[in-house]
């Protein structure tokens, strides 16, 4: 039987007189979401202590960019680890375990005497983000009715945001407090941590990952939760037909021939959202303004306004990612882009004056908030079938980080040999390769149940 990717059947309801706990699904997703603020605090945080880290450890090119990018290694080892945890244990373990992991790789990374130490605590930190990137959307998009999915697993992307742009408010608040001021900038970061870690207290196991493993009673009491009896009724239903019991999944069973084409498309989207390349913008943002004449006040003060920016446009996708799809925003983002990127890369190798280059720094900053950042993290959250979803989304997101890793890690490196505007040709390139395989192999996934999907996404 050939693949099936077809998006042109209406999806089918929920249930006759379903209805839904909207304040308590909407409650504890964002909850859950907090997992996305620990990612947007360590992803900014190193903005604005870069300028403080680099004459306190006396880093080369090769040196920051391997401390910026340790937080991807550990990243990648925190997916793996989540994604068996999360299939064999459950969904609320992998969470506690991420937020526990980050508050104390803070205040590690805060008191470390030396740079092998805050590296080793950087990538501890990233077992924590890693996980939590993971977990989160996951966590959210099954607690989720079909038709607030997106919206809702949107919000891990809105507390991402919001975790960045605190963040770069914070750092900029402690520039002013002499060469130390990076520590105060990391040790911050147990806040958050410990406020997520009391909140997963409170969470639900997801009714999804209790019906897999065949807890059919426990499952039916979460969906009592969040919805009325036709929901639960059809929900349990919809699970019973895909005939998803049994124990946890496997590597090998996410590499099957079956669920291949849902692979294909996580992973290559994983990859792309970092690879295109906007990443450098949020991690090196002093090196790009640096490299057109800013000074230290003025760098700090546009990470601000790349958060304000990001902020906005996250929560405009938000509003538009249930109603106009997935694929509509990722094809725009991706193309919007590379054009963007032909033309900030021509204002860096000419110099232009620093507002001249904010100006197209924020619009790549909102297209990517309107698009790329969001939509990819529900695509990945939606596409794989209830018995993989755990493994198969931490290998996306392994993949993901992977690629994260590959940026940060050769951006000074490039910027030193060719210059600050070089790489951006290459992300542009990227990102029009982007385009042409969202247009090729991603299908709208808006208003369909998990299950649904997994039809659609998977092979016989």
């Amino acid at each position: 039987m050939a693949v099936s990717f077809s998006s042109a059947a209406a999806p089918t309801p929920v249930g006759a007189g379903a209805a839904f706990n909207t304040t308590y699904i909407v409650g504890i997703a964002f909850i859950s979401a907090l997992g996305g603020y620990l990612f947007g605090f360590d992803f900014a945080v190193i903005s604005g202590a870069l300028p403080f880290l680099r004459p306190a450890f006396g880093l080369t090119a090769w040196w920051e960019g391997f401390l910026t990018g340790s937080l991807a290694l550990g990243c990648m080892a925190g997916c793996l680890v989540a994604g068996r945890l999360a299939d064999r244990y459950g969904r609320r373990p992998g969470l506690m375990l991420a937020a526990a992991l980050f508050a104390g790789s803070s205040l590690g990374m805060a008191f470390a005497p030396g740079l092998g130490l805050f590296v080793g605590m950087r990538f501890v930190a990233g077992i924590g983000v890693g996980m939590a990137s993971m977990l989160s959307p996951l966590y959210i998009a099954e607690v989720s009715p079909a038709d607030v999915r997106g919206r809702n697993v949107a919000i891990n992307q809105l507390t991402i945001v919001l975790g960045i742009l605190v963040t770069n408010l914070v750092n900029y608040a402690l520039a002013d407090n002499g060469p130390e001021a990076w520590r105060w900038m990391f040790g911050l970061g147990a806040v958050p941590a410990g406020l997520f870690l009391l909140g997963v207290l409170w969470l639900p196991e997801s009714p999804r990952w209790l019906a897999t493993v065949g807890q059919l009673e426990r499952a039916r009491a979460v969906l009592g939760k969040l919805g009325n009896a036709p929901f639960v009724e059809a929900t349990l239903h919809d699970l019973a037909a895909s005939r998803h019991t049994g124990p946890a999944s496997t590597l090998r069973e996410v590499f099957a021939r079956r669920v291949r084409p849902a692979v294909v498309v996580g992973v290559g989207l994983a990859v792309f959202q970092q690879l295109c390349g906007i990443n450098v913008v949020f991690n090196y943002t002093s090196t790009i303004f640096a490299s057109v004449g800013a000074d230290l006040n003025r760098q700090l003060l546009e990470t601000v306004g790349i958060g304000l920016v990001n902020l906005l446009f996250t929560l405009v996708a938000m509003a538009l990612v249930d109603r106009l799809g997935r694929r509509p925003l990722m094809l725009f983002g991706s193309l919007g882009l590379a054009v963007l990127y032909l033309v900030l890369a021509a204002l860096l190798q000419r110099h232009a004056a620093p507002g001249l280059v904010s100006v197209f720094v924020l619009l790549a900053i909102g297209t990517y908030g309107l698009s790329l950042a969001p939509v990819t993290w529900v695509l990945i959250s939606e596409i794989f079938p209830n018995q993989i979803r755990g493994v198969a989304a931490s290998v996306a997101t392994v993949a993901l980080w992977g690629a994260y890793f590959v940026l940060v890690f050769t951006f000074p490196i490039l910027a030193e040999a060719i210059g600050t505007y070089g790489p951006f040709y290459l992300y542009a390139g990227i990102c029009l390769v982007g385009f042409f395989f969202v247009r090729a192999r991603v299908k709208e996934t808006k208003g369909q149940t998990l299950e649904q999907l997994e039809q659609q996404y998977t092979q016989a």
